[in-house]
């Protein structure tokens, strides 16, 4: 891997710390808060593609496995990922992976694709790897998991919405093409 690979990669686990930052919203009766990372991991699947995208999201995994205060409120440490939020952090890599996987297979790709791939995988299957795991987590029926993580997909539409806007833009860019091998 070229040491710019790595200064790019590097700087998207940054970012989606950084989305950290801003402070998760409680939503009563559900354990899981809404956050603004995964604007950070759709992101990475858009511009960086599939491997370094799922890479930056993966290494942003380990920091929080390793216990660094990283995810959004400063939480950190391996008990989350056998928590009711570990379904969603586990998915957080595949999920910029698959994006990656989708949107680095177009040429020229227009903003309503690049949202549909992030609304299908940034927001469905996210919520449903996440939702599924809280059920078992929680012991509760998966009917009544699911439905109640239904109140996160417009949020993760609109940040999957936004990531799509940037993520085209910037592919018009011709340093960021060029520093990113876009097509």
């Amino acid at each position: 891997m070229k040491t710019k690979d790595l200064v790019i990669v590097g700087m998207f686990t940054a970012l989606i710390a950084v989305l950290g930052l801003l402070p998760p919203i409680s939503i009563p009766g559900i354990p899981v808060p809404f956050t603004f990372q995964n604007l950070g991991y759709i992101l990475a699947g858009c511009l960086l593609g599939r491997k370094l995208g799922g890479l930056s999201v993966l290494i942003f995994i380990i920091l929080v496995a390793i216990g660094l205060p990283v995810l959004s409120g400063g939480r950190g440490g391996i008990a989350l990922f056998f928590g009711p939020t570990g379904g969603y952090i586990l998915s957080f890599p595949i999920v910029a992976y698959l994006i990656g996987l989708f949107v680095e297979r177009m040429q020229a790709p227009k903003v309503w694709q690049v949202f549909v791939i992030n609304a299908l995988i940034g927001a469905l299957l996210c919520n449903l790897i996440g939702g599924i795991f809280m059920g078992l987590n929680l012991k509760q029926d998966l009917f009544i998991a699911l439905k109640s993580v239904i109140v996160f997909i417009p949020g993760d539409c609109i940040k999957g919405l936004i990531a799509a806007v940037l993520a085209v833009k910037l592919r018009n860019i011709p340093s960021i093409q060029k520093s990113l091998r876009m097509h």
